[in-house]
């Protein structure tokens, strides 16, 4: 059986991405081997493609907790294959962007050093900051 190509990501969804990524200070956009990532200085925030099966995904990271807590939820919630703090999430017409809006925004929390965290307003996120860059 031929192997399926991956689609490429709609418009709509990258800039809805975007929309929340260009509010994060340093935050920045690349290709990625698959899709489109956003980066905060060499750790990826969120990450935007479209599977094999026909599926969109953003993947994030979290805290350890929450991590094992989607995990549970299930569809549309998934745990990728690597890292042990990833979030996974399809996405379809059914998304709540709000949502993404927040975990993406922890992701940020999460990954960025605290200077740029509070230089973004928010709030400091619990079991975060082992980032000890300037």
């Amino acid at each position: 059986m031929a192997k399926r190509e991956r689609p490429e990501v709609p418009e709509q969804m990258v800039e809805r991405v975007r929309a929340i990524t260009d509010t994060l200070p340093e935050v920045y956009e690349e290709d990625a081997w698959v899709g489109l990532r956003w980066r905060v200085g060499g750790a990826t925030v969120a990450h935007l493609f479209g599977g094999e099966d026909q599926q969109f995904r953003i993947v994030l990271h979290g805290q350890s907790g929450d991590v094992a807590a989607f995990e549970h939820l299930g569809h549309p919630y998934f745990r990728a294959g690597w890292g042990a703090d990833v979030i996974g999430l399809i996405l379809d017409d059914s998304t709540d962007w709000e949502e993404v809006r927040e975990l993406v925004i922890e992701s940020f929390c999460v990954l960025a050093p605290k200077r740029l965290v509070d230089q973004a307003g928010l709030p400091p996120q619990p079991d975060v900051g082992t980032s000890t860059a300037p």
